[in-house]
């Protein structure tokens, strides 16, 4: 079997994500294929592909992405020391990654979005795929006093990126102005499969109090019990599935096969940071989301001017957030209108079919 290698940045969730969504279309398309995926992403993102014999994950520190001093706050300071520590050695880690994939005898490398990637397969000769909705160079370059604080990073990261044999630019972001074979793909995102009704007799959704997912990732206390004083419903997927020992033994069993995309479906909202893994999960499952702001980062900026065209959305400042006073936005959320033309969210399709083509050049050989 030919080996395609997954470079897949441990920043947030979206990017393993989304990968693991493309990787399962590559294996479907191409029996021939088996995926090694590098990475310090959650294990959770990549569960659903545990089980597939043709699929390896190893753990790799791809890249620094960006420190974040809570959910919705950047620390800048730290995200350039971070990234001064790791792309001065760029050189050195990418000679160890094309060892590592000329010993695997790789086709061809994936990078959601690590600069690592692209230029270790460059060094190995090998054919490279950026997937992304942003390019770290772009999303550095933007901010604030990143510059001054790590000087040279990136223009180092630049310079890797424009090894890439093709960029594949997803929906609601920026850069690639350092790659040089750009493609627009659609949304890859992950759509639930259930009805809607079902989910929501299931995990217990009362109808007529609208019914919140909060989706922070950790790290952030908030008052839900105070939100579920003003008559709205909060999901809380850790009291799901096994976890409840109050529920029956089939309803624990039908809870566990939830994923989380079915609990995005059965919401009446969700509540978020606006990032690509989610916002996309929104728009693909055609949920409405309400967004608290975030600290400096480029994505933000494009992610609030861009959101309205795919799906209803509304801010909640951190204050009211904080304090639990959720309900006036979640009304004025629920009344607006939906996109009058969703978005295609099929993207994971094409980016296969893209990423194949360039798979079957490389093994065709000279």
């Amino acid at each position: 079997m030919s080996l395609i290698v997954f470079y897949v940045s441990g920043h947030g969730l979206g990017h393993a994500t989304r990968s693991a969504e493309l990787i399962a279309e590559v294996l479907r398309r191409a029996p021939a294929v088996r995926v090694e995926v590098r990475t310090d992403a959650a294990p959770l993102a990549f569960a659903r592909l545990r089980a597939s014999p043709r699929v390896a994950i190893e753990r790799c520190r791809a890249d620094p992405g960006v420190v974040d001093l809570d959910p919705l706050t950047v620390d800048v300071r730290e995200t350039a020391r971070a990234a001064v520590a790791f792309y001065a050695g760029l050189d050195h880690r990418a000679a160890a990654e094309a060892r590592y994939l000329r010993t695997r005898r790789a086709a061809l490398v994936v990078a959601d979005a690590p600069p690592l990637g692209v230029a270790a397969a460059a060094r190995a000769g090998l054919p490279s795929v950026v997937v992304a909705n942003f390019t770290w160079d772009w999303i550095y370059r933007s901010a604030g006093a990143f510059a001054s604080l790590a000087p040279g990073v990136v223009d180092i990261v630049a310079k890797a990126y424009a090894g890439a044999t093709l960029a594949l630019r997803l929906p609601l972001g920026g850069g690639f102005e350092s790659c040089a074979n750009v493609r627009d793909v659609s949304f890859i995102a992950r759509r639930s499969r259930r009805e809607r009704g079902e989910v929501r007799r299931l995990i217990g959704i009362e109808e007529g109090r609208p019914a919140v997912l909060p989706s922070f990732g950790g790290g952030l206390l908030l008052p839900l019990d105070q939100v579920e004083r003003s008559a709205i419903q909060v999901i809380r997927p850790e009291r799901l599935g096994l976890t409840n020992p109050a529920a029956s033994p089939a309803r624990r069993t039908s809870l566990s096969s939830l994923r989380y995309e079915d609990l995005v479906l059965a919401a009446d909202a969700v509540v978020s940071k606006p990032g690509y893994g989610i916002v996309s999960e929104c728009a693909a499952n055609r949920t409405p989301l309400l967004y608290a702001p975030r600290g400096p980062f480029a994505e933000y900026d494009v992610m609030v001017r861009e959101m309205p065209r795919v799906l209803r959305c509304k801010a909640i400042g951190r204050p009211d957030l904080m304090a639990g006073r959720w309900a006036p936005h979640l009304d004025a959320l629920l009344a607006q209108p939906a996109p009058a033309d969703p978005p295609p969210c099929n993207g994971a399709a094409a980016a296969a079919e893209a990423i194949l083509g360039l798979w079957r050049v490389a093994e065709a050989g000279p």
